[in-house]
């Protein structure tokens, strides 16, 4: 029968499109799936704001009747706008190690982009900077985040033969977390927040975070405005994020630094991994996935997963990300926790990568997004 190419067009094809890293990875101990439910949404029109300036396309492949692989092809209009671009991105590409199911997907991508005008095609990159980035391409051994994608190490091979080329990488840092506060960056911290007259505010109380979590979003947009990809987060996407993660944050591992005028400078956020839970619960919710997730995010969990710290960038070279880490510092030691995963982080962001210089870290994974001009 061969390779067919099938458009994702019925509620049950997206299950089917969103399902399939589930099978192609089931005996792989290192994967950790995605929420079906949020990945479903993700792809829903209706459910994902993100669709008011972005296109897309889903293709599912497959072979000799059974399926084997997908992608979805994505136009980011903000993104075009912004940085002048003409591109067209591909993202959640999965796929059997066949050349002639990878180049077919590829291809209707491709089919598309043309169809479009446009002159070149990148990724893995989804919607937004909040979305999932990057195909791993060293750390094949280690055990994924809940907030990254795992792939086999023959993607590879098949990225070079589709004519895909390095655009940037980012890298990813599993940090030992220490036995007690180092006195220095304690010392340091504090003479930061006296000499600029800051303050280091941490929550009890989740209205209150539900509430100041607007202008910490608006502040994670400036910030991380020049950094490669991003585009500017609508008031309807930062409402996404957050009523989808204030309900089950812990709010032991966030901070936020205020200046003396209250406005919030700089922001962090660490959240417990639920990997091994999503990993256990294959991705679904029910009938155990939620309390195994729950137990993950309020019980003991030795492991972090840093989503990220956003500076002011008027407060960038003042020591800000300093006294956030030394405050989350103090309840990571307390609780018990043992590692912190930082998450991809650009290899050319040197003032991010100077935060954990002076922790047991070990550079464990590295992701890439690929381009390649459309012809």
């Amino acid at each position: 029968m061969g390779i067919e190419i099938r458009e994702v067009l019925t509620k049950k094809d997206l299950w089917t499109w969103v399902r399939f890293p589930n099978k192609l990875y089931k005996n792989n101990e290192f994967f950790v799936p995605f929420l079906e439910n949020d990945e479903f949404e993700t792809f829903s029109e209706d459910k994902n704001p993100a669709y008011a300036f972005c296109e897309t396309r889903l293709f599912l492949a497959y072979k000799d009747g059974k399926t084997a692989g997908r992608i979805a092809g994505l136009i980011n209009h903000a993104y075009n706008k912004k940085w002048d671009k003409n591109a067209i991105r591909f993202t959640r590409f999965d796929f059997i190690d066949d050349y002639e199911v990878s180049q077919a997907l590829f291809d209707a991508v491709v089919r598309w982009g043309k169809e479009k005008k446009y002159t070149e095609i990148m990724g893995p990159i989804g919607f937004t900077d909040m979305d999932h980035e990057g195909m791993l391409v060293e750390g094949f051994d280690e055990f994924n985040m809940s907030i990254t994608f795992y792939n086999f190490p023959y993607y590879l091979t098949h990225m070079e033969r589709l004519g895909l080329v390095k655009d940037i990488d980012w890298i990813e840092y599993k940090i030992s977390v220490p036995k007690e506060v180092d006195p220095r960056i304690e010392k340091i911290s504090n003479h930061l927040i006296n000499k600029g007259n800051y303050k280091a505010v941490t929550y009890t109380d989740r209205k209150v975070l539900y509430k100041e979590a607007y202008e910490a979003f608006s502040l994670i947009d400036v910030a991380f405005s020049k950094l490669y990809g991003t585009v500017p987060l609508t008031p309807e996407v930062i409402k996404n994020v957050i009523d989808g993660y204030i309900p089950l944050v812990n709010l032991d591992y966030i901070c936020s630094i205020k200046d003396k005028e209250d406005k919030i400078i700089g922001f962090g956020v660490m959240v417990p991994s639920i990997a091994k839970a999503l990993k256990k619960s294959n991705g679904k919710m029910f009938p155990l996935g939620i309390v195994r997730m729950l137990r993950a995010l309020k019980g003991k969990n030795d492991t972090l997963e840093m989503y990220f710290v956003a500076v002011n960038p008027q407060y960038q070279l003042q020591g800000i990300p300093a006294i956030i880490i030394n405050t989350l510092l103090k309840n990571i030691i307390a609780n018990g926790v043992k590692y912190c995963e930082t998450g991809p982080m650009l290899e050319t962001n040197t003032a991010v990568h100077s935060m954990w210089r002076n922790f047991d870290k070990k550079q464990h994974k590295r992701r890439r997004c690929f381009i390649k001009q459309i012809e």
